[in-house]
């Protein structure tokens, strides 16, 4: 379920700022990325958890938030902490929240107080979307039901911690990992929620590795991607927006189909001879949706 009244275009990169850390929240806005995920959970220590959440809080209340041209704005929640955590940062500014471990039990405690929360700050009722990260099995397992949890818009993976869970060593490509991005790809799908999220690149000082990983994420169904450092935030938006190329092909394709239905036919071809049918015309709306979310 889409938060409501607040159509927004899907974002393609969503940069990690560490909550407790009020110069880096201040700068968040300028670093290029469509949505900033304020932090309360990984990239806070347990000590700081009072402060991230006060400094979050009145970034957030202020005018900063609400700067024209600003990104979406994300709050990375705790687990085991989800009452505090809302309390402190819902309000109007707020885009939504991202639910680490995420499950089905998790999400309805999540949407239950985001409600609560909205009725305090006198906001519609689904305000404040929900961005659900699968980081246990017991949450990939049941994907298609997290994707379709109330509030859920996107989903994202928690690689790191379901390599723990599950005992893998993945390789460099993280070919152990593709039957759950798979999985990811599938719920999205079934919920008719937009694309997944990409896991975080966490090797930094490698823009080639973080092209090439974030292209095997767009081949494999993914429509974004997280970042950790502001560096990776181009890279991420280059990657996954369409080129002028592509861009034509598809605007070529929609064309030659109109054609071709304008003049009683339901057959049109490519280019290079290759027949247009309704799966190749969906493709190729989904590269001018991209296109145009991306300018």
């Amino acid at each position: 379920m889409t938060a409501v009244g607040r159509p927004r275009s899907i974002a393609r990169s969503y940069l990690y700022v560490p909550g407790d850390q009020p110069d880096k929240v201040a700068r968040a806005a300028s670093r290029g990325a469509d949505a900033c995920i304020l932090d309360l959970e990984d990239a806070v220590a347990p000590a700081n958890k009072a402060t991230a959440r006060a400094t979050v809080s009145a970034f957030l209340a202020d005018g900063r938030a609400a700067a024209p041209a600003a990104p979406q704005w994300w709050v990375r929640l705790n687990a085991d902490t989800p009452a505090a955590d809302i309390a402190a940062i819902a309000g109007p500014h707020l885009t939504g929240v991202v639910v680490p471990k995420a499950d089905v039990d998790l999400l309805a405690e999540v949407h239950r107080l985001l409600g609560d929360a909205e009725r305090e700050h006198g906001l519609p009722v689904g305000h404040v979307a929900v961005f659900a990260l699968l980081e246990t099995a017991g949450g990939v397992l049941r994907a298609e039901a997290v994707a379709a949890a109330p509030r859920v818009e996107r989903l994202g993976l928690g690689e790191a911690d379901l390599a723990a869970e599950l005992c893998l060593q993945p390789g460099p490509d993280k070919v152990e990992l593709w039957p759950l991005r798979s999985r990811a790809v599938l719920a999205c799908a079934v919920a008719r929620l937009a694309p997944p999220v990409g896991p975080t690149e966490t090797v930094l000082r490698d823009p080639d590795r973080l092209e090439a990983t974030s292209r095997l994420l767009l081949r494999q169904g993914f429509r974004g991607r997280t970042a950790i450092h502001p560096a990776q935030v181009p890279v991420v938006n280059r990657v996954f927006s369409p080129t002028t190329a592509e861009v034509e092909a598809a605007q070529d394709i929609i064309d030659r189909l109109g054609g071709a239905e304008r003049n009683g036919s339901g057959v049109a071809v490519t280019a290079d001879g290759r027949m247009i049918d309704a799966a190749v015309a969906r493709s190729a709306r989904e590269v001018l949706s991209r296109a145009v979310a991306g300018r």
